[in-house]
């Protein structure tokens, strides 16, 4: 199993953040099945503040790649997608249109 840790920050408007973990309480069933279909098995957000950080368990078959051309295809997901970024804002180190980061591991206790 692979694991993938990410960030992405969110507007900073309490409204604005109240309603994106509103709407992440009942995620529209087209956005998880095309997140399964991706191969991934597991995935949690977190929230503090503006602050988001997601944690993605998936499969031997996973890539970003590969999400990301599903996703391309996939209507609802571009609509999710389009309606998400209402409420986000990309990091300062984020390259143009990039939204979630992947987070680098620096430290594991065994």
């Amino acid at each position: 199993m692979q694991k993938y840790c990410l960030t992405l920050d969110l507007k900073n408007d309490p409204n604005l953040i109240d309603e994106y973990i509103r709407l992440h309480q009942n995620v529209w069933p087209e956005i998880t099945q095309s997140i399964k279909d991706a191969g991934i098995i597991n995935l949690e957000i977190y929230n503090i503040g503006d602050r988001l950080f997601m944690i993605i368990e998936a499969d031997s078959g996973f890539s970003f790649e590969k999400k990301s051309r599903l996703d391309t295809e996939n209507l609802k997901v571009q609509e999710w997608e389009t309606l998400m970024w209402e409420f986000q804002k990309p990091l300062p180190s984020s390259k143009p249109g990039e939204k979630w980061i992947l987070m680098d591991k620096i430290f594991e206790l065994k």
